[in-house]
């Protein structure tokens, strides 16, 4: 079956933004002007097509990246609907709404890590907020381009130079203003189309025609002034064009340089993340998507322009290159493991190279494991269809793949190549749970396990203390989302203790212990002897173990079981119980016995040595700190102040926001529990915040010996 749509006309975006920014309600416009649905599903009705799981409904939010495929010809003027289509003009754009709150913030990274770009929506009134800065590293991180999307201009308070101030402030200077709004708030009409010199009004009852005018008389001079704004940052990007644009400046600015020429080269700036457009509308009100989808199709890459995808050779460890096409062999990234009650699980897949048609075998060279594809489906939000092959640059699912998890490498089995794993952030919070019945507890086990493969961020451990098990995640609302899910989906009663704090361990100084196992019981003993060297790396930078033994005093065969005892020390912990991290283990001296050395003695004697020289090494506790910014109206800034002060924060800026205070700053999760209803209570109601995980930092030494003592948890 030949590709329907050419590599060129393929489109991989994603919408990314803070929390309540407008993202899924932009995905939903996409989808009524692209064709793919005939009614608007409203976010705050509980109706949006890309929220589609129960939990989202019911709280207004994306707690899972949604998958679908539209299509769209750029300039069109009109609503698409199937049958009027040209598919020789259409561009495919697979689409994927990422999540907006911080405890989903995995959603988004392994997102970007398949994307070749990005819309970063805006909330016009906010202008950048904490999460828009986080997505746009994670963006960046991963070298999508973006254009920015600046939404809400209808909202009261509404400012569309504030927030491209914020945007330069924040984000980058590199963004440039290709549209300005006509009126702001109540009275915003639509937008002017800086580089086509154009009025777009957008008329229907769902502004599904978008109608061309001359520029208001009264907003001549603005347009006239961004307009320059505009063509100074995109001919500073072409020699040629430059040179064009000097020349004509004096007699008419800008006259002679066409639409077209400042596409071509804003696309190229944009490709190579030089310059970012920045749109702006209101899409609740129906306004402005139009105009944003035809710059996904002018500015955002196709798999074409991106360089070709990096590897490894799973036996040699040596780079591999596949380059982007068809006829290359198979190379593919699953990026999210889904369950689905009637198929079993879904694994969604990016192909960056090669074809692969129904029925082939496949290799999964994260594990080995060989698969044949049974099905393969075209994903709509949580609805599919059975399609027959897929191409390089395409997006879909197949069901059940043995084994496969997020971030594992399917490919040729004649040509293995591994492909870079995205990597995650660690939980920072924990509850402990309790299955009500005997029944329960099986099925919790099973539905935990099933939970935590399609979740990177999500940990189940056993307490070996009190036998309970102990769920870990990014948040409150992460894990009341997942224990929210045990119960409908898994059918799983139990019931939950109060969040703890995901503490750490660390050393502050090099230390080195001996670690000595000898066990006698008349046939053959026990015999294992290390010295380990532990010391203090840079805060965040995580574990290395370092093999410097020389002249075999301790055989090669027996240091994987050495990792595997320091390892095993480390996650137990020494002080207060909490993991040990941020330190570098050397082994560097031991010795064998010929009969009684064994892999077991020598993980015993690891993690002797690890808890002995941890307690000479000055040990400390490490706890998260997330960085917060409450909303509030000016009458409460003074309570507020002084119960962030009093939860340990350290306020780091004030500001206002049209009639409303902004404080940001950074507090201690432990001191944030419950903070939702306490603000509530502090501003009557109309105080509002987010918060994200900043950083870990050493807790005070009076908090300290609360916690190691048992006295606070």
């Amino acid at each position: 079956m030949p590709r329907e749509y050419p590599l060129e006309k393929t489109r991989n975006i994603g919408i990314i933004a803070h929390i309540d920014a407008g993202k899924t309600t932009v995905s939903e416009r996409i989808l009524f002007y692209t064709g793919v649905s005939h009614k608007i599903g409203e976010v705050h009705e509980g109706e949006a097509i890309m929220d589609w799981m129960v939990q989202e409904r019911e709280r207004g939010i994306t707690i899972t990246s949604a998958v679908t495929t539209c299509y769209w010809i750029p300039g069109i003027r009109e609503r698409l609907v199937p049958q009027a289509r040209e598919k020789s003009k259409e561009y495919r754009i697979n689409l994927i709404d990422t999540p907006g709150h911080i405890d989903f913030t995995a959603e988004v990274q392994r997102s970007l890590r398949v994307l070749d770009g990005a819309v970063v929506v805006f909330d016009g009134v906010a202008g950048v907020e904490p999460q828009s800065e986080t997505v746009w590293r994670q963006a960046n991180n991963y070298g999508v381009p973006h254009i920015f999307f600046i939404n809400k201009m209808d909202r009261m308070g509404a400012s569309f130079k504030g927030s491209l101030e914020s945007i330069f402030k924040k984000l980058t200077h590199n963004a440039v203003a290709i549209q300005i709004p006509i009126g702001l708030e109540a009275n915003f009409k639509g937008v002017i189309d800086l580089i086509d010199q154009k009025a777009l009004y957008f008329e229907g009852d769902y502004g599904e025609r978008v109608v061309e005018k001359e520029i208001p008389d009264e907003l001549k001079e603005e347009a006239k002034e961004y307009r320059e704004k505009m063509l100074e940052k995109i001919v500073a990007e072409d020699e040629k064009l430059l040179e064009k644009y000097l020349e004509k400046k004096e007699n008419c600015p800008g006259g002679d340089i066409s639409p077209e020429e400042i596409r071509e080269v804003l696309r190229q700036a944009v490709l190579q993340s030089r310059l970012v457009p920045v749109l702006c509308g209101a899409a609740l009100q129906n306004k402005g998507v139009q105009p944003l989808l035809d710059a996904v199709c002018y500015y955002l890459p196709s798999p074409l322009d991106l360089p070709p995808v990096k590897g490894t050779d799973p036996q040699t460890n040596e780079e591999i290159i596949r380059k982007v096409g068809d006829d290359e062999p198979f190379a593919a990234l699953v990026f999210k493991v889904a369950t689905d009650p009637f198929v079993g699980s879904l694994n969604y897949f990016r192909v960056y190279a090669g074809h692969l048609k129904k029925g082939d075998t496949v290799l999964n060279s994260t594990t080995g494991e060989k698969n044949r594809i049974g099905r393969l489906l075209q994903m709509h939000a949580n609805s599919r269809q059975e399609i027959e092959e897929v191409f390089c640059g395409d997006i879909a699912a197949t069901v059940s793949l043995k084994g496969a998890g997020t971030g594992h490498t399917l490919c040729d089995i004649s040509q293995p190549i591994l492909l870079e794993k995205p990597t995650f952030p660690e939980p920072v919070i924990s509850i402990r749970i309790n299955p009500e019945t005997k029944a329960d507890q099986e099925k919790m086990a099973h539905a935990l396990k099933k939970l935590a493969e399609e979740d990177p961020t999500f940990r189940v451990k056993e307490d070996l203390e009190t036998g309970e098990t102990v769920i870990s995640g990014m948040g409150e609302l992460h894990l009341d989302v997942l224990t929210d899910r045990l119960r409908r989906e898994f059918k799983v009663n139990a019931a939950t203790g109060r969040p703890q704090v995901a503490y750490k361990e660390t050393i502050i100084k090099e230390c080195e212990a001996e670690g000595k196992y000898i066990r006698q019981s008349g046939g053959r003993g026990q015999y294992g002897h290390v010295y380990l060297r532990l010391t203090p790396r840079q805060r965040g930078s995580g574990f290395e173990f370092v093999d410097k033994i020389k002249g075999g005093a301790i055989p090669q065969e027996f240091i994987p079981a050495i990792k595997k005892g320091v390892i095993e020390a480390m996650e137990r912990g020494v002080l207060a119980g909490y993991p040990l991290v941020d330190m570098e283990v050397t082994l560097f001296d031991g010795t064998f016995h010929e009969v009684d050395s064994s892999d077991i003695a020598f993980k015993i004697a690891a993690v002797q040595a690890v808890q002995e020289a941890a307690k000479k090494a000055g040990l400390i506790l490490l706890e998260p700190i997330m960085k917060i910014e409450v909303v509030m109206p000016v009458e409460f800034f003074g309570d507020v102040i002084g119960d962030l002060n009093r939860r340990r924060g350290m306020i780091e800026e004030t500001k206002d926001r049209g009639d409303l205070k902004v404080v940001e700053g950074k507090v201690p999760l432990a001191e944030m529990f419950g903070y939702a209803t306490a603000l509530r209570s502090l501003t009557q109601g109309r105080g509002t915040f987010t918060m994200e995980f900043c950083n870990y930092e050493k807790v005070p030494e009076n908090i300290a010996k609360e916690i190691v003592e048992g006295k606070r948890r």
